[in-house]
């Protein structure tokens, strides 16, 4: 059988394999014959139809178009392992399967052009001595306090309140009832959602509406007031967004925190700690991990944006749209955890803007692994074999009793894995790395967007429908 191949962008390589006339005969009298045995028509018995009858009931053109497939689909395989191709997924025929149809004869040979996805050559440039910028997270000694001090928060006891108006940190139980002011109306409109009674509340900025929290701040228990409430341009509800309210309040409740005191009872009680000192101790060490662990991911960040830049890499579609599943399964799994309804996100009008969304991220993503891989290859990197069966060991118990795993599927993702890290610390090891303040290599846009997520997580948690429930 004669190959021709061709290479083409996105690691695909074009086959045109010719089929020899020889072979193309022996098909057609196989399928004939097999047909011959298998088919059922009135008024024969199975096996013993005419060939012309056979052909007449059929089709021609039918039995050519299986034979066609079959040919295509038998030669494809052949021509793969004379070439010794190791394709990624299924090949696509170039060639049009009608045109196939229509030329084939019996006896005759056929050519057709089809190709398949390979796994992708890797050019890396100089990666040796990358010279980069990552931002140093320095250790911050008031994160212990302020870590405390919120353990001392969710421990503290609510007492009564007497002889005082409301201020900042107090817990108030109120009723409420929102409505929109109507110019020349009698009545207002009452906000559907913005009404409940009894409700709790801690008078802290950014915990309800700033607006409504700063009007309670003053008032005394069993006083009612009604306060003017701007709510936010970008308020998580449309209907609501840039509106300016009126809230009937009635303060029945005031009660304040009453913290416990920081001694070595109260690292007893919120650790595994005997004293205040230790639990200091073992904070501090921690928070200082963090810092150097942020640190560090800021280099290896930096470092895989330099490397992008000096590696040519073709991904073929078959990868990329492999990765961008994995990318879509894991969001999935991790909205799932976080309680979304996976379902009325992920529906049929949304996954093709989904599956275009995450194609920069997939396509960066193989890109690093392929770069990393090669270069472990070029410097003989090879993973400990005790780090390998201590790895496997770990994923094995964070995947017990979930699914089934295939071992040697899982021993080449944690090799694959491992080697990853290897050339990571290997690049970073030769790499000129300048270490800039927190903060320096942050863009002002990047900030500003992070701001305005943030803004709108924030609004989202106290929209007035769900403080209503």
């Amino acid at each position: 059988m004669k190959v021709t191949q061709e290479k083409l962008p996105e690691s695909q390589i074009g086959l045109a394999i010719e089929i020899p006339a020889e072979t193309s005969k022996l098909m057609y009298e196989r399928t004939v014959n097999d047909l011959a045995r298998t088919i059922k028509l009135p008024g024969f018995r199975k096996g013993k139809i005419p060939r012309q009858v056979l052909i007449q009931r059929i089709g021609a053109e039918r039995i050519r178009a299986e034979v066609v497939e079959t040919l295509i689909q038998d030669s494809l395989q052949k021509a793969l392992k004379q070439e010794k191709i190791d394709p990624l997924g299924n090949y696509q025929l170039v060639s049009d399967i009608n045109e196939l149809v229509k030329a084939y004869q019996p006896g005759e040979a056929l050519t057709f052009t089809a190709s398949v996805d390979v796994n992708p050559e890797v050019k890396l440039g100089e990666y040796t001595g990358l010279k980069v910028q990552a931002e140093k997270i320095e250790y911050n000694p008031a994160k212990v306090d302020e870590f405390l001090e919120e353990k001392r928060a969710e421990q503290a006891i609510l007492a009564p309140v007497e002889g005082r108006p409301a201020q900042e940190g107090d817990v108030a139980m109120v009723d409420y009832e929102g409505r929109i002011p109507q110019e020349g109306e009698a009545e207002d409109i009452l906000i559907e959602g913005a009404a409940a009674t009894d409700f709790q509340m801690e008078l802290t900025s950014g915990q309800f509406l700033d607006d409504l929290v700063n009007g309670i701040k003053g008032m005394n228990v069993g006083e009612t007031k009604e306060i003017p409430v701007d709510f936010p341009e970008n308020y998580a509800r449309e209907d609501l967004a840039g509106v300016s309210t009126r809230f009937t309040v009635t303060l029945k409740e005031l009660k304040e925190k009453e913290l416990p005191e920081l001694d070595d009872d109260f690292a007893e009680e919120i650790s595994e700690f005997s004293t205040v000192a230790e639990l200091r101790e073992h904070l501090e060490k921690r928070y200082q991990n963090e810092a150097e662990e942020a640190t560090n991911a800021n280099i290896e960040e930096a470092l895989v944006e330099a490397l992008l830049e000096v590696v040519e890499v073709d991904l073929p579609k078959t990868l990329v749209s492999q990765e961008v599943d994995a990318l879509l399964q894991q969001t999935a799994m991790r909205m799932s955890q976080y309680g979304v309804d996976v379902r009325s996100l992920f529906t049929q009008e949304m996954i093709p803007q989904l599956r275009e969304n995450s194609r920069p991220e997939a396509i960066k993503r193989l890109s690093t692994s392929l770069a990393l891989a090669e270069i472990a290859k070029q410097e003989g990197l090879t993973p400990d074999e005790q780090k390998v069966n201590e790895r496997v060991q770990e994923v094995l118990t964070q995947l017990k009793d979930r699914q089934e795993v295939d071992p040697s599927k899982l021993r080449e993702f944690v090799v694959d894995e491992l080697l990853q890290n290897q050339a990571i610390d290997w690049l970073k090891e030769k790499a000129v790395v300048d270490l800039v303040p927190e903060g320096t290599l942050s863009q002002p846009e990047e900030e500003e967007v992070e701001e305005q997520a943030e803004e709108a997580a924030s609004e989202a948690t106290v929209d007035v429908e769900a403080t209503a429930e």
